[in-house]
């Protein structure tokens, strides 16, 4: 493991299990562990056998919790709020926490990696992958959006810049309309940076200006660093913060030393929010 990536966990006190779940494969992650795993994940696949491919891949792993990027909707207490669109049903009522036996947290996917990708300010962060991941951060706070299915031209954003709009339209006219629906996110939203991450991301020839293009595999930076924080708490600590201080640390004048809970107090932390 680098040092980089040593520094931005140096919170982290657990052993985490990142799984980050897309519409076309499953990634995971350890915090003691130098390699990715994945498999294929796609429009059949169900909670129970995501779970089962995490639980092969990740054998002789030792892990004390879980973060789970999904692409859905999530509620701040980590619950999912819809079923996914790219997935098979059940993933609302599933029981994460009993197939993992241990302690479960669940973000949407590009709030992930939005958390991974965060230095301060107000962020937001487009995912170009199977389909389109959203969301913002401003001043510490987790954004988490659904811009991908609103109304766009005849259809949805997501039915231009997805997956199935590369592969219908090709790569010139794709490109074209992620510039222009990226321009139209910044005005809207008029964040100070946008990141652009997602595998499709990395095929851009042209960026937009104000963007930069983010690897995918800050999302299992943004999964460990979801334990830096108590259970049901959407606040983010940006990578650096040399030059800007968090406002969180500005939120009270008794929360300027912010410790990461043990294993015991983060079980006894979930059980009370259940």
């Amino acid at each position: 493991m680098s040092a980089s990536l040593l520094e931005k966990m140096k919170n982290v006190k657990l052993s985490v299990l990142v799984v980050d779940i897309g519409g076309s494969k499953v990634k995971i992650k350890c915090t003691n562990s130098k390699v990715e795993k994945k498999f294929i994940s796609g429009p059949t696949m169900t909670p129970q056998m995501m779970v089962d491919g995490v639980k092969e891949l990740a054998k002789g792993w030792h892990y004390d919790v879980v973060s789970i990027g999904c692409p859905m909707p999530v509620s701040k207490e980590g619950k999912p709020l819809k079923e996914p669109v790219n997935l098979a049903k059940g993933w609302v009522d599933f029981n994460y926490e009993a197939a993992f036996s241990c302690p479960v947290q669940m973000i949407n996917d590009a709030a992930m990696q939005a958390l991974g990708d965060y230095r301060g300010g107000r962020m937001l962060f487009l995912g170009l992958g199977t389909g389109l991941g959203s969301a913002m951060i401003e001043d510490g706070v987790i954004l988490p959006m659904e811009l991908a299915h609103l109304p766009y031209k005849k259809k949805t954003f997501e039915d231009y810049v997805g997956l199935h709009a590369l592969k219908k339209y090709g790569k010139k006219k794709w490109q074209k309309e992620v510039l222009h629906i990226v321009e139209i996110f910044q005005a809207a939203l008029q964040p100070e940076k946008t990141v652009l991450g997602g595998g499709n991301a990395q095929i851009l020839t042209a960026i937009p200006l104000g963007c930069t293009v983010a690897a995918n595999s800050n999302a299992f930076i943004g999964g460990f660093r979801l334990w830096e924080h108590f259970p049901g708490q959407l606040r983010a600590i940006p990578k650096s913060t040399k030059k800007r201080t968090p406002s969180f640390k500005r939120a009270s004048k008794k929360s300027t030393n912010i410790r990461k809970p043990s294993l015991k107090a983060a079980l006894a932390s979930r059980s009370s929010h259940k």
